[in-house]
């Protein structure tokens, strides 16, 4: 795909028609990128934001709603019992950062299939509301100008990233969207270097990702350690771990590599990772 060829996405989710909030419908000027490559060669400073679990609290529960459709997608399409569908879908999210890609991997199953019964099914309208002081947050931030872009990079298919961002209300506050294809085969996912290397190119189409210094001056959060550790790992100079419960904060303190990752844990030493326990927290740890 050439720059010129990068088309915006608009989307009017049906579950909110006549909403006239700013945010419900979606417009991504760049849509899935690349962005068009800059006149000057000074590099772009992205801020990459995660949508599930980072932009809504686990207290919606749609974790646990997602958890229990895809341990029944196990149970039905492998004929598994309850105990074999849980181990699996376990190993399969620890081995590949996410559980369809062992599925498909490994059973070859059809991702879109999967997609309709699991992520399209889920009942966001009940559980997702319009957030007007996580909305008000992320407009200070752009308001600072300290960043060229704002983009979303998601493991989940675009349909479900769509319907989320419509919900929250954020939908014209993003740039573009890089999301997990199912149609694909490998599936592509964080953690994995290439998803990262993906985003990457299609954000910085004027001056090499690779280019030394370029990704000292990124910004990425997520609530998966296992992101947040391969960003840090690749480079990236702003990593902000959003770690909403107490119990998964405690654990993660308790990890052997918690001082090489996250130093002492106070967001002193900007090299490391940061922590945030609140998503609105974002602005205390943004960095010149």
């Amino acid at each position: 795909m050439t720059a010129s060829e990068a088309k915006p996405i608009t989307y009017a989710n049906p579950e909110l028609a006549g909403s006239e909030k700013p945010g419900t419908s979606i417009h991504l000027p760049y849509g899935f990128g690349p962005i068009p490559p800059a006149d000057s060669s000074k590099p772009n400073k992205v801020f990459y934001f995660d949508i599930d679990n980072c932009l809504y609290q686990r207290s919606t529960r749609i974790h646990d709603m997602m958890q229990d459709k895809i341990h029944q997608y196990f149970k039905d399409s492998l004929q598994l019992d309850d105990e074999e569908a849980h181990k699996l879908h376990i190993n399969y999210y620890r081995e590949y950062g996410l559980a369809l890609e062992g599925l498909v991997r490994n059973h070859q199953v059809d991702a879109l299939e999967y997609n309709a019964q699991v992520d399209d099914a889920l009942d966001l309208k009940s559980v997702l509301h319009y957030n007007q002081q996580l909305r008000d947050m992320l407009i200070r931030i752009k308001e600072t100008h300290k960043f060229d872009y704002f983009w979303l990079v998601t493991n989940a298919y675009k349909n479900h990233a769509l319907r989320v961002i419509s919900f929250l209300g954020l939908g014209d506050l993003f740039d573009g969207l890089t999301f997990c294809d199912y149609s694909k085969f490998p599936i592509i996912c964080k953690p994995m270097n290439e998803y990262f290397f993906h985003f990457l190119d299609l954000t910085h189409t004027s001056t090499n990702f690779r280019t030394p210094g370029v990704l000292k001056q990124q910004y990425f959060v997520d609530d998966s350690e296992i992101n947040v550790k391969a960003a840090h790992r690749l480079g990236f100079g702003n990593v902000i771990h959003y770690v909403e419960l107490e119990e998964e904060y405690k654990k993660l303190k308790q990890k052997v590599d918690f001082e090489e990752f996250y130093g002492s844990g106070d967001n002193a030493d900007l090299s490391k990772i940061r922590i945030v326990r609140d998503i609105l927290d974002l602005e205390s740890v943004i960095g010149n």
